[in-house]
């Protein structure tokens, strides 16, 4: 009887023999490492199509490396091996999207795995091999050679000289040792012969420490709520960021796609309205009403005009183009709030609040509003409302001038009077009108739409600060959290997303058996949180502000340990377990009661108050018992506000850091060092006046000392600045 080694024990043995492995052809290295080499498919934006990428095997046990675009989002996937045996996907094991990488898990025992080379000993005009599946042609080999390295988009990338394919993405690239050197991810649009791969050691640390997803979380990520929406005849229809995206052409004739709200609208008269913005004003999509058994009506922008249209049937035949009319009011590429009014006696429909189409069709009086697209249109919706009556969202011209009259000689060193602020700030829309005027006046549009700005976040602190003042049991942190995500994106509709969690919340309560006690009910929510719904640690770009948003958070369920915190611990509310949380230095974690601190960004880890104060010694901290107390939820908001305050230093982006600085400030207004901060940024912003007023507050707080001189250095300088 024979043994027959693997090509990779074959190389780790000549490596402990101190020999450099054998290189080998091109055509051995095809034949030794196709094995290793497998299809990975998921379902496209169509139902009748597939995506055809490329993996390779990097271990025995059936994980896989591939590209985080091959596999896309919230998708089903299947591997198909060398030998034709198919897998279906068990886990997502670990992500990086910035740099397109992934690892996926098949059940599957005794594959060949490849060998992973150190990508920073690779040398251009090394010669290198691709193997992949370009065009749906399984198991091609191109050879080629290191042209140099390059960094795209910041990341470290090795160019290659060397023909690439739609299908070579997720490939390897191997050096002639058959050793993986890197992870084809693109191809030149500037050149045929030219391509980029991910370094191998970049997908090291993936490996070494994966972050699992079942399969049955990651195909639930960005998909609607099924209780709130239901998509019909195909189409991709995803919600991310408060936002609902559908692209690919649907199934229904001319590629109607629909998604209806399950929400029963009031009696007539009512109204709907969405607001949407097509990525080609050559396409279609829009709203409908009177939804039932294929019959509907529609309103939507489409090739420049509006058009309202009974849909009697499923094809072109059973339809009829009630009105197809222009409109000055509509904006092309841009967004545009479409409404109608439905009653009795018709149908009024309106683009941005002007009356477009006025129609007495009276066929369809029943059935649910939702949004349709048609044809290959791309689309977003927002802010989509079905009531008796939505308030229109264009100010009379005479409010726009009472409004804006404290603007009228504004400079760009003005000081913006604070009731002018509140004015505005009680106002709807007055953020738009600000930003349409600042159109209209290049000369003050800059300042006009910091005003904007600063009417948002005047509201925003206002809301915020106003919830923090209740009792401790009273306030809602996911409300607080989400507000901080209104903080930098107005569009995010906070109470959609508080309904979203809510309804979350009630399916966790739903299985919760009668009697639980608190270790049935972790339990519970731990399986519920980690492996139904597929929250997770971010581990591919832990500093992103993504991961602060809590809204962001809640839709790619993937966040850091204090966000990920809040949401378990508001879950954990719901079902009458209370948790704390726990602001150790450097990573914040939940505890119940006295017992066991957890983890939530390590999928519920526990450890020890022995371990937890190892934990903090290790950072180079002496071990207080405050580091471990129980923290109030207006500290850990403002600990949320000093995760953004970290990312927007890293990025120099001074306005953003000032947004921080002054919801810092103002939920703790001793926070002298931060304090300090703003009054230099507001004068390096011209804010002469505001950086003046932290640098008085300070010193009346530093009698003596270094602080005060420090201080009173800053203050001349800025009295001097013109």
């Amino acid at each position: 009887m024979s043994l027959r080694l693997p090509f990779a024990f074959l190389l780790f043995a000549a490596t402990l023999h101190g020999e450099e492995p054998k290189q080998r052809t091109v055509e051995e290295l095809a034949k030794s490492l196709k094995p290793s080499i497998v299809v990975v498919t998921s379902a496209g934006r169509e139902a009748s199509r597939t995506l055809l990428g490329t993996g390779y095997i990097v271990s025995a046990d059936g994980l896989i490396a591939t590209n985080f675009h091959v596999i896309g989002e919230g998708r089903p996937l299947a591997v198909e091996t060398a030998d034709g045996k198919k897998f279906d996907v068990l886990s997502i094991e670990a992500t990086d999207r910035a740099r397109d990488l992934a690892l996926i898990k098949i059940d599957a025992k005794n594959l060949p795995a490849l060998e992973l080379g150190d990508s920073d000993d690779l040398k251009d005009g090394q010669p290198i091999v691709v193997l992949g599946n370009p065009q749906g042609l399984k198991h091609s080999v191109v050879s080629g050679v290191v042209s140099g390295r390059r960094e795209i988009e910041g990341m470290p990338m090795i160019q290659l000289a060397i023909p690439l394919e739609p299908g070579n993405s997720g490939g390897p690239l191997v050096d002639m040792q058959g050793r993986v050197q890197g992870t084809i991810t693109l191809k030149s649009l500037v050149t045929e012969n030219l391509g980029y791969a991910s370094p191998v050691n970049a997908i090291k640390p993936l490996i070494a420490k994966p972050n699992p997803v079942l399969m049955s979380a990651w195909v639930t990520i960005g998909a609607l709520d099924p209780d709130e929406w239901k998509p019909l005849m195909g189409s991709s229809w995803k919600q991310r960021a408060g936002r609902i995206k559908v692209q690919g052409a649907g199934s229904g004739f001319g590629g109607r796609s629909v998604c209806i709200n399950q929400a029963k609208p009031p009696a007539l008269p009512y109204e709907v309205s969405v607001t949407v913005k097509l990525d080609d004003e050559k396409g279609a999509a829009g709203l409908i009403f009177h939804h039932a058994d294929d019959r509907h009506y529609g309103f939507y922008p489409t090739g420049g005009k509006l058009r309202l249209t009974r849909f009697d049937g499923p094809d072109v035949f059973s339809w009829k183009i009630l009105e197809d009319v222009p409109s000055p009011h509509y904006r092309p590429g841009d967004w545009n709030t479409l409404k109608v009014r439905v009653s009795k006696d018709g149908i009024k429909a309106y683009v941005n609040d002007q009356l477009a189409i006025e129609s007495d069709d009276t066929a369809l009086t029943t059935g649910l509003p939702g949004l349709a697209k048609f044809r290959d249109t791309a689309a977003e919706f927002k802010n989509f409302q079905v009531a008796k009556s939505i308030t229109p969202i264009v100010i009379p011209d005479a409010d726009i001038a009472k409004l804006l009259k404290p603007f009228d000689n504004l400079s760009s060193k003005t000081p913006v009077p604070d009731d002018a602020i509140e004015l505005l700030a009680k106002a709807k829309s007055s953020g738009d009108v600000l930003r349409d005027r600042a159109r209209e006046l290049e000369k003050q549009a800059t300042r006009l739409r910091e005003v904007a700005d600063h009417v948002h976040q005047w509201r925003v602190f206002e809301e915020l600060t106003a919830l923090l003042k209740k009792p401790e049991d009273k306030i809602d942190l996911i409300h607080a959290a989400l507000l901080l995500a209104k903080l930098d994106n107005e569009e995010v509709d906070v109470a959609a997303y508080r309904a979203e969690f809510e309804r979350t919340a009630a399916k966790l309560k739903s299985r919760l058996p009668a009697k639980a006690d608190d270790k049935v009910k972790l339990a519970l929510l731990n399986r519920y949180f980690f492996d139904e719904r597929g929250f997770h640690g971010s581990r591919d770009d832990y500093y992103s502000r993504s991961n602060s948003y809590l809204n962001e958070v809640l839709d790619d369920r993937e966040g850091l340990p204090i966000t990920l915190s809040v949401v378990y611990m508001e879950l954990a509310g719901r079902i009458g377990l209370k948790l704390s949380g726990i602001g150790m230095p450097g990573h914040f974690v939940t505890r119940h009661g006295e017992g066991d601190f957890i983890d939530v960004f390590e999928r519920g880890k526990t450890f020890t108050l022995d371990e937890a104060k190892k934990r903090i010694e290790s950072r180079g901290f002496d071990f207080r018992d405050d580091h471990v107390a129980p923290i109030a939820k207006k500290a850990i908001i403002t600990r949320m506000l000093h995760n953004l305050l970290r990312v927007a230093r890293e990025d120099s982006d001074m306005t953003a850091g000032l947004r921080y600085l002054d919801g810092i400030v103002l939920l703790d207004p001793d926070s002298h060092e931060e304090r300090f901060m703003r009054s230099m940024i507001r004068a390096g912003k011209g804010m002469k006046k505001e950086a003046l007023e932290d640098v008085d507050f300070l010193l009346g707080h530093f009698e003596e000392g270094p602080q005060r001189k420090r201080l009173v250095e800053l203050k001349r300088m800025i009295e001097r600045k013109e």
